[in-house]
């Protein structure tokens, strides 16, 4: 489970919003020093939004600007990554390889691997956008003090 804390910025029934702010790597990194990638990381200040499912806790017990530690599942940070990537990358290849055989003509290659990666590049977004709710790739609450609501 990869954690990471962050601070309450709204409050609603089922979910809160929690602001996190990015943090490279650079932290382990022995090149800290000498790589402007850190000095990026640190003037941007880069935040993200997270939706935080409760899982049955009470969102009264919440208040604006509460310091939690929220939790992604490794496998989740893993396969979606690795789908994010893939699949874009393996679409364009298909497609300049199917130009190359019925064309051989490297233009028309060329625009067929631009087409394929534009085409796998919505076919992510698509999945995104139909796997957005889905409960099991959701962030969730760690280390949480706050008791949990019994329903009936």
């Amino acid at each position: 489970m990869i954690h990471e804390k962050g601070r309450i910025v709204a409050i609603e029934p089922e979910g809160i919003w929690v602001e996190t702010i990015q943090r490279s790597t650079c932290d382990s990194c022995s090149a800290e020093k000498g790589c402007g990638q850190s000095l990026m990381a640190k003037l941007s200040g880069h935040t993200s939004y997270l939706w935080v499912l409760l899982q049955g806790r009470d969102a009264a017990q919440y208040q604006l600007g509460d310091e939690v530690e929220i939790g992604v599942p490794e496998s989740v940070v893993v396969n979606g990554s690795l789908f994010a990537y893939l699949v874009p990358l393996l679409a364009m290849m298909f497609a300049a390889g199917m130009a190359h055989q019925q064309f051989a003509q490297e233009g028309i290659t060329i625009f067929s691997a631009f087409i394929g990666l534009v085409v796998g590049a919505l076919v992510v977004r698509w999945r995104s956008h139909h796997i957005r709710f889905d409960s099991r790739l959701q962030p969730v609450l760690i280390d949480d003090h706050k008791p949990l609501r019994i329903q009936p």
